[in-house]
């Protein structure tokens, strides 16, 4: 039976700006209606893997595929009755890997994508900076409040619910349920639950990803 792991709260590092996402995010925190949901960070990509910033369009490495069909494998045995996703080609190819296992076809959201960097996309994200104001880019403040609506919309479909996004999505949506995150749930297709308990969210890894992580963005 797989335990809910203490998030470690003080020996994370954060990349530059996490500080003013919590501090927006927490500004008008999330209250879903639902008592427990589950998300699912899209497998690595090509760009991931060497820390660029990534287009839309972004494919899934042959790796990220790998991590997608063990992803689908480990949520066959949650009872999951509605898929969201982002509509970025990595979310959503991911997405229709778990859809298939789960027989759901995936709710599209535009909303859900990460975070448009502009003219930094094609650019190093070694040292991602979340409060940065990319030319031809989104601000943050506008991404924070992207991601709440649409996490909202999300997690009011019925329940229990799947999302599949992003890291940048997965940042913003533990800010807004006041759920400290560290390592063991950044990973590419690492399935987590989320749960509340007497008021409190926490978040867990159902089965951890032997192949670590990738750059956020």
């Amino acid at each position: 039976m797989t335990t809910p792991s203490t998030p470690p709260h003080f020996t994370v590092q954060h990349p530059a700006g996490y500080e003013e996402l919590v501090r927006l995010a927490a500004a008008e925190p999330l209250t879903p209606a639902c008592d427990h949901f589950y998300f699912l960070r899209h497998g690595q990509t090509g760009r991931n893997a060497l820390r660029i910033f990534q287009a839309v369009d972004e494919p899934l490495s042959e790796l990220g595929l790998q991590q997608a069909a063990r992803a689908a494998a480990v949520l066959a045995g949650e009872p999951i009755r509605t898929l969201v996703a982002s509509d970025a080609n990595r979310a959503l190819t991911t997405a229709k890997a778990v859809g298939a296992t789960l027989k759901l076809v995936p709710l599209e959201s535009e909303d859900l994508r990460e975070r448009h960097f502009g003219d930094l996309i094609g650019t190093s994200s070694a040292n991602i900076d979340w409060a940065c104001a990319p030319e031809n880019g989104e601000t943050l403040a506008s991404f924070v409040e992207r991601k709440r609506g649409a996490l909202a919309a999300a997690l009011a479909e019925p329940a229990p619910v799947l999302v599949v996004a992003h890291g940048g999505t997965l940042y913003v949506l533990a800010a807004l349920l006041g759920v400290p995150i560290g390592p063991d749930v950044l990973g590419n297709a690492q399935p987590l639950k989320f749960e509340r308990t007497g008021g409190k969210w926490t978040a867990y890894a159902l089965a951890q990803n032997v192949d670590g992580g990738g750059a956020i963005a």
